[in-house]
Parts: structure tokens; sequence; C-alpha cells
């Protein structure tokens, strides 16, 4: 029988898909249940702190690190970005009708004792260092997600 868990895999680094995973977590953890969060490829981008990054050593990684957003609070929308408008007035609405930035979400997760896990694979490929994230993120690998899924009720792919 699973245990009360949830599972997450945040592939994502859009604003709207990211809200989504936090507003599940947090809700989830609310009603008791263990949550953990697997951060891979643009999904990183969350953890990422805004500034003082080591950054990549490569040309390639470096070119990564330039292109993607650091941090929850420079996140793209998937759909209606229109160059960087999109979030801006998403963020307005979100203000106007009281719903938390995602910076306060990923906050309260924490609080909240969500645990995330950062993907050691897809890490190595953007060469994002261990030092670049926020404090408190473990690393891990798909194994230790896959058996944190196969424990969980639910298991989810943002």
């Amino acid at each position: 029988m699973a245990a009360d868990k949830m599972a997450i895999i945040c592939f994502s680094g859009d604003l709207d898909k990211a809200l989504a995973t936090f507003n599940l977590a947090t809700g989830a953890a609310a009603s008791g249940m263990e949550v953990t969060i697997f951060f891979t490829f643009w999904g990183i981008n969350l953890l990422k702190k805004p500034r003082g990054r080591k950054g990549a050593s490569s040309l390639l990684g470096k070119m990564f690190d330039w292109m993607m957003p650091s941090g929850p609070d420079k996140l793209p929308l998937s759909k209606f970005n229109m160059g960087g408008l999109g979030p801006f007035f998403m963020k307005k609405q979100m203000q106007s009708k009281k719903v938390q930035a995602v910076s306060e979400f990923l906050a309260l997760a924490r609080e909240m004792g969500v645990k995330f896990v950062a993907c050691i694979m897809s890490m190595q490929v953007m060469e994002i260092p261990e030092e670049d994230l926020i404090d408190g993120v473990e690393f891990g690998g798909v194994a230790a997600f896959l058996q944190e899924a196969a424990d969980a009720k639910i298991s989810l792919f943002i």
C-alpha cells in the first residue's frame, strides 16, 4: 500500500507550471502528506540563487547559464510570454487577486517540509554547480526519485 506521499517531477521552468507545482505541493503538505519535488532540466532554474553564483566553466555551459533564468522571479510564461511582457502582466494579476509569487510559494513549501531534490544528471549536462542552488536542496538521480514515486499515492509530472 502506498504511503500518504506525493511525488512531483518539476521539468518545466515556466512561471505558470511552477505555480501549479508549488500550489499542489503546498496543498498536499497542508493536508498532511509527505511531498518530494524532483527538479530536472529546466525546472532546476527555480532552485538557482538569483545572484552570487559560480556558474559554468565551459563555453556551452556558460551559454546555458546566460540563456536560462536564475530563480523563481525570472521565469517566462509557457504561453503568451510576449517577449517578457506576459510574466509582468501575470504577476500584476496575481497581486491583484492576492496570489503568492512563485518565490513565496517556494519559501512556504520549504517551511512546510517539502523535500526538494535536484537531478544530478541535469546539473551535469547544464553545468550547474551545487553551490549555485539555494540552501537545503538535496541531490539525487532518477533511481532516488523512482523510489519516492513508488512509495507515493500520487505522482505528477509538471
